[in-house]
């Protein structure tokens, strides 16, 4: 079983800190949802963890296995075991998605990765995520719609199979049929060897993708945590019982 455990982690951007002491245990085999206003912290967290070069950790741990994140750089972050579907995935003119993923597999499992097995695996995760047969000549997501690139974040998720995903609001600009389909595919690679940090604003992808903890996060750190009970209270009243409830003053802006 792995583990993700961060504690009291402080995060400043140009001199403004982000996050205030966010604490935080993930287990491989549980689904952690992350939940909040705009301008709480949650991309800020998801960032930092996975090594964004604008965001300075300066009080505080990571550790995957006892091991420090921090002290890595991206690249060994993520054969590590640790995996950032983005809010925004970037396009990469000229690599298309096939090569892109082959060599991210390698890169990955520190390995080559033959050309047959690798072409089934990733045919089998395309027919899954319902994505169009010529995937795999396309640049990676080049004239995608933004349904497009978060369902080819997933894809690359099946097929690295890291120990823990963090995945960055991937219910935006999916509609009901993809948001079904990506909740169905994630929840499908849940088990005692992988993870997931789910962040999210709304309670729609959870319909597809049930979490063991809910956290609340305000004013850069969690605030709450449950389980589906908040989902509902937020789903039901928003989030500005939290004033009242935990006399807790915050003003909602923009991550």
């Amino acid at each position: 079983m792995a583990k993700l455990e961060i504690k009291n982690l402080h995060v400043e951007i140009e001199g403004k800190e982000i996050l205030k002491g966010v604490n935080l245990t993930v287990n491989s085999g549980e689904v952690h949802a992350i939940m909040g206003p705009n301008g709480t912290g949650k991309s800020t967290l998801a960032s930092a963890l996975m090594g964004h070069p604008k965001y300075r950790i300066t009080q505080g741990s990571a550790l995957l296995d006892g091991i420090d994140l921090l002290e890595m750089e991206v690249d060994e972050r993520a054969r590590a075991g640790l995996f950032l579907a983005m809010q925004y995935p970037a396009e990469v003119p000229g690599v298309t998605n096939s090569d892109f993923m082959r060599q991210a597999l390698k890169a990955t499992s520190g390995k080559d990765v033959g050309l047959f097995d690798f072409a089934i695996k990733y045919e089998k995760a395309i027919e899954d995520l319902k994505m169009r047969e010529d995937l795999a000549h396309r640049y990676l997501n080049e004239g995608f719609s933004g349904g497009e690139r978060k369902r080819n974040e997933i894809l690359q998720l099946k097929v690295l199979k890291p120990k823990f995903a963090i995945l960055d609001e991937i219910d935006s600009g999916l509609d009901v049929d993809a948001l079904k389909i990506v909740g169905e595919n994630v929840s499908g690679l849940v088990n005692d060897e992988f993870g997931c940090i789910l962040i999210t604003h709304y309670q729609r992808i959870l319909d597809h993708i049930t979490p063991d903890y809910v956290h609340i996060m305000i004013d850069g750190a969690i605030v709450l945590s449950g389980g589906m009970e908040l989902i509902k209270k937020i789903d039901k009243n928003g989030y500005m019982w939290i004033k009242d409830e935990l006399g807790i003053d915050f003003v909602v802006g923009e991550e």
